[in-house]
């Protein structure tokens, strides 16, 4: 007998709570196979595409292109099985696995065809899916062994949910009216705001201030866009204290309250035309990860002008000495800065809050920021304290092609133990960079360009360039932070430097 199986968005890991659909690449009624991309998906970190573990057909989809979806809220249904098959052309429908764990209603079984997946991401590859228990009914005995998918005799048939809510109308009602298209109409006689299922809830402070006061988020309406529930929700419903709040919505439309400590940019007299943006994607994550940069961590710079003209020299001598690629300005800054951590390992670090505790890494993962279409990311060269001027040169334009072509996984934009931030391409000469939330330093480099020089006791027209450095100042004081300035400084000006640590 045919079954419909719920897919729902999986964890994307690396913390990454929600993504917004760009791309449908199937449609209602088509026939996928398993593990075939059926949605391409950006989060705040990268573009990627999504396969569904299941082959079958398509029976329903959720959410528009642009719509923003928390882990776990549906993506699609598929109903594989006899159904499936005459539209296939072969595959069993046969499942006896245990139900799914949220209770959508649809047996979480799948047929010979789904045996080998798991909820996976395309470029991550897709390994066997782990064996699962049965649930041993009554009348049965535990099996000892499970015979390989070819040899499996047909289980006993169980009887089908025909009472049980179809996993579109779950769906629906998961995220509390978030997904408005693309719904089977079967899916509208359902009554949102059940008990089951996701909240629209992206961030993890809002659930735990909730949990810490007793308030239950499911009966809440948001204020956020498409009723996302916000902290000033939960901090307006604390303060109110009415012990009769109402539920969720049924369905009706319903004014958006504004909470009272919610207070809108004053807009200039004569003004009419106001446009606002989403924070969200690349944007949102951006400014999340700033904000908790300069609120958790007590940050200072400092700064130096350096002569960088003899740098510039043997850059333009090792370019010309050699026959392979030409070697980039920032592939020598790394390596100094490599170099400089080795001296100064105190700042390749990060600061556990809970524990208490400083933590060092013995090896620099070094993030460089690059600005794309999409935004700002920070892409991480992996072990660059192992890699020489070229090798730094071949992966920074790697990574630089990936980022513009927004092909950068996850892994590719996580994990940096100090970053590098370049931003004299933009033609300023300092800054005061903020750090990359969880690192402990930063450091920037302004544009290098001719400017009169003391040099050896004659003034002169030199190659000059702004470094500024921001640390964590729990992680160290001020001298380790100006004795890792003034060493990058001094390799700067005197390159031959680098040599003692080559």
């Amino acid at each position: 007998m045919a079954q419909v199986l719920e897919f729902k968005l999986p964890d994307l890991g690396e913390g990454l709570t929600e993504a917004e659909i760009v791309r449908w690449l199937v449609e209602v009624g088509d026939v996928v196979a398993v593990d075939q991309p059926v949605v391409e998906v950006e989060t705040a970190k990268a573009m990627v595409e999504v396969p569904c573990p299941y082959g079958g057909v398509v029976t329903a989809r959720f959410g528009a292109e642009g719509t923003e979806l928390p882990v776990g809220a549906p993506l699609l249904t598929v109903a594989v099985g006899e159904a499936s098959e005459d539209r296939t052309g072969g595959g069993t429908g046969e499942g006896t696995d245990t139900a799914d764990a949220e209770g959508s209603g649809a047996a979480r079984g799948q047929g010979p065809d789904a045996e080998g997946s798991g909820n996976v991401l395309v470029g991550y590859g897709t390994s066997e899916a782990p064996a699962r228990r049965r649930r041993v009914r009554p009348g049965e005995t535990a099996p000892t062994a499970r015979p390989a998918p070819t040899a499996r005799p047909a289980p006993a048939a169980s009887p089908a949910p025909a009472a049980s809510p179809a996993p579109a109308a779950s769906a629906a009602r998961a995220v509390n009216g978030r997904l408005r298209t693309e719904e089977p109409a079967d899916a509208h006689a359902r009554t949102p705001g059940a008990a089951d299922g996701p909240v629209p809830v992206i961030s993890p402070l809002v659930r735990r201030l909730a949990r810490q006061n007793g308030l239950d988020l499911r009966e809440m309406t948001g204020s956020g866009p498409d009723g996302l529930i916000l902290r000033a929700d939960v901090e307006y419903a604390l303060r109110a204290a009415a012990p009769g709040r109402t539920g969720a919505t049924d369905g009706a439309p319903e004014t958006r309250r504004v909470p009272a400590d919610t207070t809108a940019p004053a807009v200039p007299t004569g003004t009419t035309a106001v446009t606002r943006v989403p924070l969200k994607g690349i944007r949102g994550a951006v400014a999340d990860k700033l904000s908790r940069s300069r609120t958790e961590i007590p940050d200072a710079t400092c700064w130096v002008d350096a002569d960088a003209t003899e740098l510039m020299r043997a850059r333009a001598a090792m370019n010309a000495a050699g026959g392979g690629p030409k070697i980039s300005v920032l592939a020598l800054l790394a390596r100094i800065c490599t170099a400089a951590l080795a001296r100064f390992p105190e700042l390749n670090s990060s600061v556990d809050t809970g524990a208490r505790e400083i933590v060092r890494y013995e090896g620099v993962h070094l993030g460089f920021a690059a600005q794309t279409d999409r935004g700002l990311v920070v892409p991480v060269v992996r072990d660059a304290h192992t890699r020489d001027a070229e090798s730094l040169t071949a992966e920074f334009a790697r990574l630089t092609e990936a980022a513009r072509a927004g092909t950068l996984t996850p892994a590719e934009l996580t994990g940096g133990t100090f970053t590098l931030n370049n931003y004299g391409v933009f033609g300023v000469d300092g800054s005061t960079p903020i750090i990359n939330h969880p690192e402990a330093a930063m450091l920037g480099v302004g544009r290098i360009v001719p400017r009169p020089w003391v040099h050896e006791g004659e003034l002169a027209v030199r190659q000059v360039v702004q470094l500024s450095f921001t640390f964590d100042h729990r992680v160290c004081d001020g001298g380790t932070a100006g004795g890792f300035l003034r060493y990058v400084a001094d390799c700067v000006e005197q390159p031959a430097v680098l040599l003692r640590t080559l």
